[in-house]
């Protein structure tokens, strides 16, 4: 399956859809993504759609493909033209937007040693949750 994000005013993801890959096969059987566009501009009347990939998030794509679009959309989401990326919902107010991956990150790094913590905004700091 393919998946479509429905983009909104400002950017805004407003939908995520998705649609069998043989819509984007051209005559030679290539996908192409213009192909995706024109159907759910068809079927929606809706005429501005990226596609997105399930398989992307932080510029990587898990399987080893080809990422795309940095992310993969979901509601609430921005599309940024500029970076050509999908990017979720700042969490916090201090964290920053790596240029790389377009993901938040925190101010601080957060410890590596499998236990549980929570991000503290007032302190800056990662709390560690009590799961006694």
């Amino acid at each position: 399956m393919a998946s479509f994000a429905k983009i909104g005013l400002n950017g805004g993801v407003i939908e995520v859809h998705s649609i069998s890959n043989d819509v984007l096969k051209d005559a030679n059987g290539v996908e192409q993504e213009k192909l995706g566009i024109d159907f759910l501009t068809q079927q929606t009347h809706w005429p501005i759609w990226k596609q997105t990939s399930y398989n992307t998030q932080g510029g990587v794509h898990k399987l080893g493909g080809t990422p795309l679009r940095k992310n993969h959309a979901g509601i609430g989401h921005k599309y940024d033209e500029d970076r050509d990326a999908f990017i979720a919902p700042k969490p916090f107010n201090s964290w920053v937007l790596n240029e790389d991956t377009c993901l938040w990150e925190a101010p601080v790094t957060k410890p590596e040693d499998n236990k549980n913590y929570v991000w503290n905004e007032d302190n800056q700091t990662w709390d560690l949750i009590d799961n006694s």
